[in-house]
């Protein structure tokens, strides 16, 4: 299934991402992947696999690049599973197909079920595209949902895609620091910071596998096959307009969201949170201890001490609990 995207009428302000941006994107993969090296196996966007068997004797990389570079479908039989998803091969290549990147996967979550299911693949063709080509890394890594697409799809939407942009797409895969989104031949990533103005625990608390998103495009680099995108960019941002609704002394409740060992953060509205520091709280012994009294969830009133709008900063007291 090819998913079209359209674009807004006025588009919303683009932010300018840089290295920096992406540095960190892939520093927060170095530690995912530190979790737990023997499950995260080659999973996703950029991660190398880990396991020994994932690796190509590859002999004719000219022709595997070609094939890369012309987004070609090609039929590989499945000889081999592990934890992460299948290996393939044909002939003159061999390469992965992470489990997230196979059509009948979304819906299996059981360890044991999807465990079967890989197994169940041994043997099969299936018609898949080449998603990443590294020769000195002796790495093919493939997509059976890349496919659905149709030839040629990934060099259209590279073409055509462009800052500012609205695309739509479902979640294939969810990580700690992320969410990636099929848009139908190109996966594109969104960042942890860029799924909501408020806090994320935990990208999956927002959203779920196959689930339909729209977002817009932030950048996208047709060289390193990225395309960073924005869910909370398409909703106005709440600091923006919280000078207009607050002022320094306003007394309001608020949601507790975290307990730190320097304060306490509450939640205003959607996407506006302010800290309380323990400083403001006057406590002496054994209530110093913060976790003693709140709790997240709890319904605080608290007095506004201090807006920074512009570092969405928010200086708060506390007046009473609920």
């Amino acid at each position: 299934m090819a998913f079209e995207y359209e674009l807004f009428k006025t588009k919303p302000e683009v932010p300018e991402l840089d290295d920096g941006w992406w540095a960190s994107v892939l520093a927060d993969e170095d530690a995912y992947l530190a979790l737990d090296e023997e499950v995260q196996t080659a999973d996703k966007f950029l991660q190398v696999p880990q396991a020994k068997e994932e690796k190509c004797s590859n002999k004719d990389w000219e022709a595997i690049r070609e094939i890369f570079e012309r987004d070609e479908i090609i039929s590989l039989k499945v000889h081999a599973s592990n934890r992460g998803g299948l290996l393939v091969h044909g002939e003159n290549i061999q390469g992965f197909v992470p489990v997230s990147h196979l059509v009948d996967m979304a819906s299996c979550t059981n360890e044991n079920a999807r465990h079967q299911k890989l197994a169940d693949y041994i043997g099969c063709t299936l018609q898949l595209k080449i998603i990443e080509c590294e020769p000195e890394m002796e790495r093919v890594v493939l997509s059976e949902r890349a496919a659905l697409a149709g030839e040629g799809r990934r060099k259209y939407l590279f073409e055509s895609l462009k800052s500012g942009d609205v695309v739509s797409g479902l979640v294939t895969n969810i990580t700690d620091f992320g969410a990636f989104i099929d848009l139908g031949g190109v996966e594109g990533l969104v960042h942890v910071s860029e799924i909501s103005w408020g806090r994320v625990r935990h990208p999956e608390d927002l959203l779920k596998i196959g689930q339909p998103v729209s977002a817009m495009v932030l950048q996208v680099s047709e060289e390193n096959v990225r395309v960073a995108l924005s869910l909370k960019r398409l909703c106005p941002n709440p600091w923006e307009k919280l000078p207009e609704k607050y002022t320094i002394g306003d007394e309001v409740p608020a949601t507790v969201t975290v307990i730190k060992r320097f304060g306490v953060f509450a939640r205003l509205e959607e996407g506006v949170e302010g800290l309380i520091h323990i400083s403001s709280l006057n406590l002496e012994g054994d209530h110093q201890d913060l976790n003693r009294l709140f709790h997240t969830g709890q319904t605080i009133h608290v007095r506004i001490f201090h807006i920074d709008s512009g570092r969405r900063r928010l200086g708060l007291g506390l007046v009473e609990m609920e």
